[in-house]
C-alpha cells in the first residue's frame, strides 16, 4: 500500500476514534448523573474472576478494563513505536529532533506547573505526571476536522510527537507507578522475556506463540507490582517487523488487526468506564482545588508553553526546520491540541489517585476534563485560524 494511502487511512480511523471518545465520554457522564447512575456504577462494579487451580484473578469490570483490555492498546502502541523506530518517522535523527525536542517540553513543563501549584501536598504530588500525557486519537481527531486545510506534514509533526509523548509516559509508569514488587513474578516475566527474544532471534513469525508467552508474560506482570499494561509495550518490542523469507511481516500484521479494535473498541470503552464524573456537589472549588487545577493549568498552559517553546527554539536554533507547509500559527494551534490528555491522562491518574482509596480520585478527571476540552476548543480555533490565513497568503 503507497505511503499517502496508508497516512490517508491512518488520519481517517484516528478521526473517528475521536469522535467516538467524544461520544464514550458524554454518555458515560449523562449516565452517571442521571436516575440511571446507579447502573453506571453496577457495571463499573461487577466482579469477574478467572482462576486456574491456585492461580485466581479476580477483579471489578472497570480493573479488567483498566489492566486488561489497556494492555491491548499499549501493545498497539508498542508495535508502533518499534515500527517508526526502524522504518518510520523516527528511524532518522533528523526526523527526531522537532518531535523529540516538542515532546520533552510537552511533558516537561506541564508536571512543573502542576508541581508548583502542589508542592506544599505531598499526598497530591502523585499527580505530577498526570497533565504530561497527549490522547493521540483524540487530538487527530480534532485537527482532522480541518481536512486539507492543514498539511499533511503538520499531522504527522503531531503524530510522531504524540507517539514520542506515548513512550515517555510508558517509562513513567513503569518507574514511578509500580509499587510491593513481587520476586517471584518478576522472575517469571523475566522468563517469558527470555522466551520472547529468542523466539525472535530464532526467526519464529507465526503470532501464536508470541501471543501465549505474552498472556503468561501479562499475568506475571500483573500479579508483580508492575502495571499490567507494560506487558503489552515489551511484547510489541519482542515481535519481529521483518522477515527472512517472503512471509508477511507478523508486526505490521498484528498492528493491522489491532487497530480497529482499539480505535472503535477499548479506546471508547475506556473513556465510558473513566469518564462518568458526578457533578453531585460540584462547585467553584472544584475547579479552583490545586489538584483539578493543576492538572487543568499543565494540560492547557504546560503544553502549549513546552510544546510551541522548545518548537521554537529548536528551530532558531537551527536544529531543525518548520513541517513543510506549515506556518507558526499552525505550530501554535497544535501545541494547544497537544494538550488534549484525556485517555492517557485518564489512564495516569487512575494510578496516581486510585478509586476508593484516594482523596482526589474525581477531581482529577474534573482537571483532566476541563483542560483537555479547553485545549480541543482553542487549539481548533487557532488552527483554523492560522490556516486560513495560510490559504490567504498561498492564494
Amino acid at each position: 500500500m503507497p505511503l499517502r494511502s496508508t497516512v490517508t487511512r491512518f488520519f481517517q480511523l484516528e478521526a473517528a476514534s475521536g469522535l467516538l471518545l467524544i461520544a464514550a465520554a458524554a454518555l458515560a457522564l449523562i449516565i452517571n448523573n442521571s436516575p440511571l447512575s446507579y447502573l453506571y456504577s453496577g457495571f463499573l462494579e461487577v466482579p469477574v474472576a478467572v482462576q486456574i487451580g491456585a492461580l485466581q484473578i479476580a477483579k471489578p469490570s472497570l480493573l479488567w478494563i483498566n489492566d486488561g483490555l489497556m494492555a491491548l492498546f499499549f501493545l498497539l502502541i508498542g508495535l508502533e513505536v518499534k515500527r517508526e523506530l526502524l522504518d518510520g518517522h523516527l528511524s532518522k535523527a533528523s526526523q527526531v529532533v522537532l518531535p523529540g525536542a516538542a515532546a520533552i517540553g510537552g511533558m516537561v513543563v506541564p508536571a512543573l506547573i502542576y508541581w508548583f501549584l502542589n508542592k506544599d501536598n505531598p499526598s497530591a504530588l502523585a499527580g505530577w505526571a498526570i497533565p504530561m500525557a497527549t490522547d493521540i486519537a483524540f487530538a487527530l481527531g480534532v485537527l482532522a476536522l480541518l481536512g486539507k486545510r492543514v498539511p499533511v506534514s503538520l499531522k504527522l509533526f503531531l503524530m510522531t510527537l504524540a507517539i514520542i509523548d506515548d513512550l515517555g509516559a510508558i517509562i513513567v509508569i513503569a518507574i514511578f507507578y509500580s509499587s510491593d514488587l513481587s520476586t517471584a513474578s518478576l522472575a517469571g516475566a523475566g522468563a517469558c522475556l527470555i522466551a520472547l527474544i529468542a523466539m525472535n532471534r530464532l526467526g519464529v513469525v507465526k503470532l501464536g506463540p508470541y501471543m501465549i508467552v505474552g498472556l503468561i508474560l501479562w499475568v506475571c506482570v500483573l500479579k508483580s507490582g508492575v502495571h499490567a499494561t507494560l506487558a503489552g509495550v515489551t511484547l510489541a518490542f519482542c515481535i519481529p517487523l521483518r522477515t527472512r523469507n517472503a512471509e508477511p511481516s507478523p508486526l505490521l500484521s498484528l498492528e493491522h488487526a489491532l487497530h480497529p479494535w482499539v480505535a472503535y473498541g477499548i479506546l471508547p470503552l475506556f473513556a465510558f468506564a473513566n469518564a462518568g464524573v458526578s457533578l453531585a456537589g460540584v462547585n467553584l472549588e472544584s475547579f479552583t482545588h490545586h489538584v483539578p487545577m493543576g492538572i487543568a493549568a499543565g494540560l492547557l498552559l504546560g503544553k502549549t508553553v513546552g510544546v510551541f517553546g522548545l518548537t521554537w527554539l529548536a528551530v532558531k536554533a537551527g536544529l531543525a526546520t518548520l513541517p513543510t507547509g506549515a506556518n507558526w500559527g499552525q505550530v501554535m494551534g497544535v501545541a494547544i491540541l497537544c494538550g488534549i490528555g484525556f485517555t492517557m491522562s485518564l489512564f495516569v491518574g487512575s494510578l496516581a489517585f486510585i478509586p476508593g482509596s484516594s482523596e482526589y480520585a474525581g477531581m482529577d478527571r474534573m482537571g483532566i476534563l476541563t483542560g483537555s476540552i479547553l485545549a480541543a476548543l482553542i487549539g481548533y480555533a487557532v488552527t483554523a485560524m492560522a490556516s486560513r490565513k495560510q490559504a490567504v497568503v498561498s492564494a
